[in-house]
């Protein structure tokens, strides 16, 4: 008898972010994201979900799938760490594991009926790329789930830099995106071994580019630009 298994997607996610830079290094950090959980054929029985709506919370399992394939290694340098020193796998969130599984918390913010799709969750707060397989979906529940005594390890409750942006700039973004993409901006999405002041980065998010450079603690937006369809 094996103990290997087979997954199948159950859903994908629709979010704003096409590619890795930017995502925030967790879920619930930028809780003004939106993203949409759109299921598969096969699990769009509206009776999967019966019950769901009472709960505030939910934990998608995921599937790093821009790493299957990807060789793991025992240890890894972890962004809190600056990239500098190494961790066993097991003590870290990297990507590169074993088995390329995520687990993150999302608020649910509604359950709707379309008419395509079947039942569409959405949420806030997900560090997902668009297109993520999502392998299962719990319910978040706040007696069982919260460990108030927990110790951090090496991670750091993290810091947030201000945010420099012309309106001018911002008034091309749509109104409701503008809060999320602030949020993305103020968690610095570099990477946290670098820090030229100098050095211009750019953040595809939604359906544009973002160019910005950091110093002296404040994110300088320079340029907002929509994407050529």
């Amino acid at each position: 008898m094996s103990d290997e298994i087979t997954l199948k997607p159950i859903a994908h996610i629709r979010s704003d972010f096409q590619e890795k830079f930017g995502i925030p290094k967790q879920s619930g950090i930028v809780g003004d994201l939106r993203a949409e959980i759109i299921f598969e054929p096969d699990f769009r029985d509206p009776s999967c979900l019966s019950g769901l709506s009472g709960f505030s919370y939910i934990w998608l399992i995921w599937g790093f799938s821009e790493n299957f394939g990807v060789p793991w290694t025992p240890t890894v340098r972890p962004p809190h760490l600056g990239g500098n020193k190494r961790v066993g796998v097991f003590a870290s969130r990297s990507p590169f594991r074993p088995n390329p599984l995520a687990l993150s918390s999302v608020k649910i913010i509604s359950i709707d009926t379309d008419a395509k799709f079947g039942n569409i969750i959405t949420v806030s707060g997900a560090d997902l790329l668009d297109g993520t397989p999502i392998y299962d979906i719990k319910p978040y529940i706040p007696q069982n789930d919260i460990h108030a005594d927990a110790d951090r390890g090496y991670s750091s409750p993290g810091h947030r830099l201000e945010v420099s942006v012309d309106d001018t700039m911002l008034a091309d973004v749509p109104e409701e995106k503008r809060k999320a993409l602030i949020g993305i901006l103020s968690c610095d999405p570099r990477p946290a071994y670098q820090n030229d002041p100098e050095r211009i980065y750019n953040l595809a998010f939604a359906d544009f580019d973002i160019r910005f450079r950091v110093g002296e603690n404040v994110l300088t937006v320079l340029e907002i630009k929509k994407n050529a369809k």
